[in-house]
């Protein structure tokens, strides 16, 4: 008599759980494949493509180390150009301490009208127009306000004066001087401008006599 083989009916759960592990293992597998496959499909690029590619790096590298050289060529054109501008925007200190210091003396009461003062307010006057002449040779000009419309480029208004002989708006005086270095501003001239009269205060005023009068 053979004997039945006896199978353990605690195993039968075991390999179908074991069975069903190893299906889920090989299709993670499988997916993997396909997600490498499809990546390398994406990332395979034609020669022509990349040689297109590689042109336009190099057209835009160039076009930035082209960049660079203008830039610096540009520096350096302003840099030799402008070299003195600070030192140009010193000395008109200087010039400036010169023409403050000929009209403290010419209002001088002790001084007025003396030899001594007139001595002195011709040296002032020699080295002032030396300092001129040099600033002109260093393309260092002044800027010509005087009865000018109002620039705010190269003017600055420190204040309004009532002139009704002038269009309003017109330079009536010049509180300093201003000057520019070839197409640069040293610094811009101060000034006043006329402005209409206030007619409206003028008649209040005149309101104001005739009630006390009466």
């Amino acid at each position: 008599m053979e004997k039945d083989e006896i199978k353990n009916p605690d195993n039968t759960g075991e390999d179908i759980e074991k069975s069903s592990v190893d299906k889920d293992l090989v299709n993670d597998n499988d997916n993997e494949k396909n997600t490498i496959t499809d990546a390398t499909e994406e990332t395979i690029v034609s020669p022509e493509e990349e040689i297109n590619s590689l042109k336009d790096k190099l057209t835009r590298a160039y076009a930035e180390m082209e960049n660079q050289r203008r830039r610096h060529e540009k520096e350096k054109d302003e840099a030799f150009e402008y070299g003195g501008f600070s030192f140009a925007k010193e000395c008109l200190n200087l010039l400036d301490n010169l023409e403050r210091s000929k009209t403290s003396l010419e209002n001088d009461e002790v001084l007025k009208d003396s030899d001594a003062l007139n001595k002195i307010i011709d040296h002032i006057n020699i080295i002032n127009k030396d300092m001129l002449s040099i600033f002109k040779r260093n393309n260092i000009e002044p800027i010509n306000a005087l009865n000018k419309k109002l620039d705010p480029n190269i003017h600055q208004a420190m204040m309004e004066v009532e002139d009704d002989t002038k269009e309003q708006g017109t330079i009536v005086q010049e509180i300093q001087k201003g000057f520019t270095m070839k197409d640069r501003l040293l610094r811009p001239s101060l000034v006043a401008v006329s402005k209409k009269k206030d007619n409206k205060n003028e008649k209040n005023q005149e309101n104001k006599e005739n009630i006390s009068e009466n």
